[in-house]
């Protein structure tokens, strides 16, 4: 699939066409905070989707989904805050934190609520 950086981007691209056909509306992708990055936000009716894209091409080290650990989650939460701060029309809405892990035969593990903010 190329480059490491290259496989990430193709991933998100088909997690991206997967949550349109949802039918639901793309707010940013590849957000930085100082400190974390969002892949993806989307606005989906009044719900505010946070997905953090895993690409494996292996699955030998467990899937790609387990791969966001508590650290990794918590650099999530801190770009989502820094997020809403910048967006605060975006604030008042509830928001889901979901993972998708993508494989090399380009299926998805969707996992909605996959974590939550404390």
């Amino acid at each position: 699939m190329g480059t490491t950086l290259e496989s990430g981007h193709a991933a998100e691209d088909r997690v991206d066409r997967a949550a349109r056909r949802r039918g639901w509306r793309r707010i940013a992708r590849n957000y930085n905070a100082r400190g974390g990055e969002l892949d993806l936000v989307y606005r989906a009716a009044e719900l505010l989707v946070i997905v953090e894209v895993r690409y494996r091409s292996r699955t030998d080290y467990g899937s790609a989904a387990a791969s966001v650990t508590t650290r990794k989650q918590q650099r999530i939460i801190l770009a989502t805050r820094h997020f809403l701060a910048q967006h605060p029309r975006h604030a008042q809405r509830p928001i889901r934190f979901d993972v998708v892990g993508v494989n090399d035969s380009d299926e998805l593990d969707w996992i909605e609520n996959a974590f939550y903010a404390e």
